[in-house]
């Protein structure tokens, strides 16, 4: 398989004063069981694997809990994590079969068995939570188990379904401890992972000790990690500069990491190109303002990303002209080739042709704290407006208010970031544009899908470019989204801690295990 590992641009490592031996690189053995604490402005949905698909959950699913398969940093094919061997039976990419390990247990020393691997996969698909990660398993037909053996049926060939196994969605939970047709409430979290949960306050805290009961691919426990959670990223920003945590995962204020120095002896600095986009989605149901594709298409015309990213963003982010970001196999500029400049008269021509009422009224919605997603609303709507065209009401709204409401299509459009489930990019096809997508807005189409079954059919992904390009020729016509930016990954650092390169590679695993003190 080609690898579709994404490039790392920079990794800048700051240290203070001058001729540090190599050796001062290596943990301190006296710092073992000193806390780690990392800051964040991503919310948390759910403690329950079911009912969360988000990068706030899913860092703390990675920590909490085991799934069959994982990802070594950087890595582009999934290895055994909670399982000894995962491989596909027979030719046809429809039945794969895992053996578990013997010696992994749960918090309450019970050992996993195949059942309890059957039970997740299950409890994901039958609860099929709206923010769940459901859409994400759309091939698994069934599962059976006995003993240490778990076998998946697919419903379709699926060569992409061992790296479904390696995310969140394959999470594995204690069956005895989690109802089987309901979200688990409360504070607790029964997983195998290299972290157990030891108090959780929700959007304030997460404290995590290492897990003496691991067994797996992590060789190093890591150090006791406590996660703050802020409501912005002023309010991140601010409690960096008053030291109140160690790490900076995500999102400082574009301005600050725009003015990051990388001689500066107090801190560290990783910056990395990153597999994470984001994309203004449309609501495209017949009871949208959006719902004619020449409506959403006058939208794509008018959209200028490079004033977006150099107004709001202040080049942290890269203007994006396709469902697939650059350094990802299969990536393609569709949207520029479709919509190559802004242009007001296009624009114009297909609203007219569509028979619309002028100015086009809709609802624009964005999660607050969440970057600088109010400033990028501002400026989106400015946009619009400009000629007259288009009028946009834009709100805000608590994270899970905000996911509540665009999966119950109750706003007309909605920007979302993106940040990819696994190196492959068939994470940026099913889960975005295909039938019953996370997205929510009610798009479907039968070339898109088929398309889609095309490439999870090929156990060579460098095979695939051609049927990922024409997917987003077909979603530029379609424009159910219009990708916006790229991220730019920054981790920022004290100057005694190590690792931060290792938090988010592309892989969807948040390895809080590698931050060490130096």
């Amino acid at each position: 398989m080609r690898s579709v590992r994404v490039r790392v641009l920079a990794v800048l490592l700051v240290l203070a004063g001058v001729g540090v031996a190599g050796w001062q690189l290596l943990p301190k053995k006296e710092n073992t069981d000193r806390t780690i604490t990392v800051g964040t402005t991503d919310a948390v949905t759910s403690l329950d694997p079911a009912g969360a698909y988000d990068a706030g959950s899913w860092a703390l699913f990675s920590n909490l809990f085991q799934s069959l398969l994982t990802f070594e940093p950087g890595g582009a094919e999934p290895v055994p994590d909670a399982a000894k061997s995962c491989a596909f039976s027979g030719s046809g990419l429809r039945t794969y079969r895992c053996t578990l390990r013997d010696d992994v247990a749960f918090p309450s020393g019970r050992r996993m068995t195949g059942e309890d691997v059957k039970f997740s996969f299950e409890r994901v698909k039958r609860i099929n939570s709206e923010v769940g990660p459901a859409s994400l398993l759309s091939t698994l037909g069934s599962v059976d188990a006995s003993g240490q053996t778990v076998t998946f049926h697919l419903s379709s060939p699926d060569a992409t379904f061992p790296f479904k196994v390696a995310t969140g969605a394959g999470s594995i939970v204690d069956h005895t401890r989690y109802p089987k047709r309901a979200l688990r409430t409360g504070t607790e979290a029964d997983g195998t992972g290299p972290y157990t949960l030891k108090k959780y306050a929700k959007d304030q805290r997460a404290v995590l000790a290492p897990n003496s009961r691991y067994e797996g691919a992590v060789k190093d426990l890591g150090r006791p990690v406590v996660l703050s959670y802020y409501p912005d990223s002023q309010a991140l920003q601010a409690a960096w500069k008053a030291k109140k945590f160690d790490v900076a995962a995500r999102q400082l204020p574009p301005a600050m990491l725009a003015r990051l120095s990388p001689s500066d002896p107090k801190q560290r600095v990783t910056e990395a190109a990153s597999a994470e986009t984001r994309n203004l989605v449309l609501n495209v149901r017949a009871s949208s303002p959006l719902h004619d594709a020449r409506v959403r298409q006058a939208v794509a015309s008018l959209i200028d990303r490079e004033q977006l990213v150099d107004r709001t963003y202040k080049g942290t982010t890269e203007a994006l002209y396709g469902l697939i970001p650059a350094g990802i196999t299969g990536h393609s500029t569709s949207f520029f080739d479709a919509y190559p400049k802004p242009d007001a008269k296009k624009a114009r021509a297909l609203l007219t042709e569509a028979g619309v009422t002028l100015p086009v009224r809709f609802t624009y919605g964005f999660a607050e704290g969440r970057g600088a997603a109010g400033e990028e609303a501002t400026e989106l709507k400015r946009q619009l407006e400009a000629g007259g065209l288009f009028k946009v009401t834009t709100k805000g709204y608590e994270w899970t208010d905000f996911q509540k409401r665009y999966a119950e299509g109750a706003l007309d459009a909605w920007a979302v970031g993106w940040v990819a489930d696994y190196p492959d990019p068939d994470t940026f096809g099913a889960p975005l544009v295909g039938t019953g997508n996370s997205m929510k807005n009610g798009y479907s189409s039968k070339d898109v899908d088929r398309l889609i079954r095309e490439t999870q059919q090929d156990k060579d992904r460098s095979r695939t470019t051609d049927s990922f390009q024409r997917i987003q020729e077909s979603v530029a016509r379609d424009v159910p989204l219009i990708p916006l930016w790229q991220r730019k990954d920054y981790v920022l650092s004290s100057e005694d801690v190590g690792g931060g390169q290792y938090l988010s590679d592309g892989t969807g695993v948040f390895r809080l295990w590698r931050l060490v003190w130096i």
